[in-house]
């Protein structure tokens, strides 16, 4: 919360939770960065302001009151002797299963395990937020330990899972081995490195502490950097880059950004947004190597032949689920962790599993837009309340490139027609259409 007094007559300062993305609209911040000054009351927003992270405007908010502290249980790295609910994996999926079974129950034992320290922060953030000027300290909403005595749980900070005996119930870690009423796995997805690309000369971006340390390495004043990668993650860390002053070189496989997601005039308007504001990009281009120079460069080697240096180089290649724990087990595994796509089970017995980590029908599902309602479905099911279930429908995608903000609607079939229904120089509008009906839509 804001260190400003209301001074209105209104009250405390009130928070707001965008349903789309989870940013948390503070009052008493405001968003300097959108023209809404620190002690903006959300009602005095206008109607067309936009999410600064997902775009959504402001009747996607609701209100947001975080949980008053329950009866704690001890913080303590110890295993837990009496079993309960187990959680793996402390970004917003294992926390937002805490934060669903503690809103039905207050006393059900819940240890959360993290190979990081646990601390709360809202991942979206980390490709925008460099040109904001945020830097860590801002970035964390809350430490684990807080969250953890906030919510009574046990939190296993640093801390492994290495086995899991489905016939046991129990699941063996870094610190111990845990028997667990209901497990929930929620640990994510993490960077795929194309092995041509050396992991000690490149940094990868998917969590708060590997940005902490990119943003050291950075804040020491600008610098070329070459993102490999022209999705949505290297293109919006690309802008970020930009705008925090570093000379960027966008490295792509495709004639333009985003070849796999958007149609061409998209693409084409990406492209020009992102060069707009400086970075270069070097299309049908892949890495085939990287090497560091005596001067302390790295370069990278392109498949045609030719070369490009940069003091710092950051993969964008993509993601994949970790699966020797679940593989080891015998859970079903298709590009994530299957689960029912109703009720989030998994193959085995008294396991859920939500988020990044997760396929379903063979597809993973990386949104962070489902995630409150996959935790609600959970919490319930563990808690033997009744619930409707988990219903998927594609999320919105929203391209966080304020040179050029795309979104995506609907469900856009790779290799199918798509047609400009408006493109003038502010507006850019498409469909695609299946028997008559429009079944995927964007506006650039």
């Amino acid at each position: 919360m804001s260190d400003l007094a209301p001074a209105d007559g209104l009250g405390p300062w009130q928070q707001f939770l965008c349903r789309a993305c989870g940013l948390i609209y503070d009052e008493g911040e405001g968003d300097p960065d959108s023209g809404l000054p620190p002690g903006t009351r959300f009602a005095d927003i206008p109607e067309d302001w936009a999410c600064p992270i997902c775009g959504v405007t402001k009747a996607d908010f609701e209100p947001y009151r975080r949980r008053a502290p329950v009866a704690p249980m001890p913080v303590s790295v110890a295993p837990q002797r009496r079993p309960g609910v187990v959680i793996v994996g402390g970004g917003i999926s294992g926390w937002s299963v805490a934060e669903a079974i503690r809103a039905e129950d207050a006393r059900v034992p819940i240890t959360l395990v993290t190979a990081c320290d646990g601390g709360l922060y809202h991942k979206p953030e980390l490709s925008v937020a460099l040109g904001r000027g945020l830097n860590p300290e801002a970035l964390r909403r809350e430490t684990g330990d807080a969250a953890a005595a906030r919510l009574g749980l046990r939190l296993m900070a640093d801390t492994v899972a290495v086995g899991l005996s489905l016939e046991r119930h129990s699941l063996r870690t870094t610190r111990g081995t845990l028997a667990y009423t209901h497990l929930v796995l929620a640990h994510g997805a993490r960077p795929a490195l194309p092995a041509c690309l050396d992991p000690a000369l490149c940094w990868r971006v998917n969590d708060l502490a590997a940005w902490s340390a990119l943003h050291a390495e950075l804040a020491r004043g600008p610098r070329t950097v070459a993102v490999i990668g022209a999705g949505m993650v290297g293109c919006e860390l690309a802008e970020d880059l930009a705008r925090a002053g570093h000379a960027v070189t966008l490295v792509g496989a495709g004639s333009l950004p985003l070849p796999d997601l958007l149609p061409e005039p998209a693409g084409r308007r990406l492209l020009t947004g992102l060069e707009g504001l400086g970075v270069r990009y070097r299309g049908n281009s892949l890495v085939s190597g990287l090497s560091r120079t005596p001067d302390g460069l790295t370069t990278l080697a392109l498949a045609d032949g030719t070369r490009l240096s940069a003091a710092t180089v950051i993969a964008a290649t993509g993601l994949a689920t970790p699966s020797r724990l679940v593989r080891g087990a015998g859970l079903a595994f298709d590009h994530g962790i299957v689960v029912d796509p109703a009720s989030l089970r998994t193959s085995g017995p008294d396991i859920f599993a939500l988020g990044d980590c997760i396929s379903l029908d063979g597809q993973p599902c990386r949104f962070i837009e489902p995630v409150a309602h996959q935790a609600a479905v959970i919490a319930h099911a563990i808690l033997g309340r009744e619930h409707a279930g988990y219903a998927h429908a594609a999320p919105v995608i929203r391209l966080k490139t304020r040179s050029a903000p795309i979104a995506l609607h609907g469900a856009p079939v790779a290799g199918a027609p798509w047609y400009v229904v408006e493109d003038s120089e502010h507006r850019l509008a498409m469909e695609q259409r299946q028997g008559g009906a429009v079944t995927a839509w964007l506006a650039a």
